[in-house]
């Protein structure tokens, strides 16, 4: 084998350099081209609501939803002090006197909106992962249970959220009774129907993955006699750890989609429902803060996948996968 000179080195890293500056000026040019295309093509539209904004009017649109959100957290901050020196005095004069600290009820902002749709869409993928991995599993370990499943995965996986959306409403609305909720019920609609939308990817890359182990390992733990929890936590679970990623990126992609159309119609105030709103708002501002919300979702879509593979890489085995 031929020994690496300083020459081939230098070489080498000058070719790394390159193979770097290409993967990223190939997307820098392609977003370029878009923009361009979209500012051009949005000229020559016109809607009830005036021109199809560009990116131009969408940027600016975004710099008012940063005003905005910046001046209700400065409403926020002003009514707790008011309370506070309210309250202060109060107690100067009566040190047993009660006082109240009362929730700020201003609108929640973009970007409120924005969080409570990640904690929403969280809530329903964990939901969601605690049901079809540990279903995935038996499924894979044993063939009559799959047999015995499979049928019922095939007609649920494709509803839509759609259908499965005033089912949940009812069913909720008829079990989730109280005067003093912890959470609303449109919280819970929402993520409930993430779940029963997002969880067949996992239970059916799980049920692959486990179904795929070695059998020489499975045979292994026969002879050594290992319980059944070690078993799939020594041997299954390792094994089958890339295909319930896989799983699981496909469930979160979902889950967020599914996300946008439930807050729409639940009334969850998350991103769904900012779009809604300003849809039924019409004003000349709204096509323009609904592309902002557009953009946003993709965004977070894009990044909620590079999560998933980041955490595949610190669990999994298979760093490769990261890379596909």
């Amino acid at each position: 084998m031929a020994l690496l000179t300083l020459p081939n080195i230098q070489m080498l890293e000058k070719i790394d350099i390159q193979e770097s500056i290409k993967q990223f000026m190939i997307p820098f040019v392609a977003i370029v081209l878009f923009l361009i295309f979209w500012e051009v093509t949005a000229s020559q539209i016109k809607t009830s609501l005036g021109l199809v904004p560009g990116p131009i009017e969408v940027s600016k649109q975004f710099k008012n939803l940063v005003v905005e959100h910046n001046e209700m957290r400065a409403k926020a901050t002003a009514f707790y002090e008011r309370q506070e020196k309210r309250n202060a005095a109060k107690l100067a004069k009566d040190p047993d006197a009660k006082v109240k600290i009362r929730s700020f009820t201003g609108k929640p902002t973009f970007f409120d909106q924005i969080f409570t749709s990640l904690i929403t869409v969280f809530a329903g993928f964990f939901i969601a992962t605690i049901i079809a991995v540990p279903i995935g599993i038996l499924s894979g370990l044993s063939q009559n249970f799959y047999t015995a499943i499979n049928p019922l995965v095939q007609i649920f996986k494709p509803i839509s959220p759609l259908a499965w959306l005033p089912i949940v409403t009812i069913i909720v609305s008829a079990v989730y009774v109280s005067n003093d909720p912890m959470f609303s019920k449109s919280f819970i609609i929402s993520a409930l129907t993430v779940t029963l939308c997002c969880m067949w990817p996992t239970l059916i890359n799980t049920a692959v993955g486990v179904a795929s182990v070695d059998k020489d390992l499975l045979n292994v733990s026969r002879v050594l006699q290992l319980p059944s929890l070690t078993k799939i936590w020594k041997i299954v679970l390792p094994s089958a750890i890339p295909m319930i990623f896989t799983g699981l990126r496909l469930s979160i992609g979902i889950g967020w989609m599914v996300l946008i159309a439930a807050e729409m119609l639940a009334q969850n105030p998350g991103l769904g429902k900012f779009v809604w709103d300003e849809f039924q708002n019409g004003s000349s501002n709204s096509l323009g803060r609904i592309m902002v919300a557009v953009l946003a979702i993709g965004i977070i879509g894009f990044i909620l996948d590079r999560l998933m593979l980041s955490m595949q890489r610190l669990i999994s085995w298979d760093k490769n996968a990261v890379l596909r």
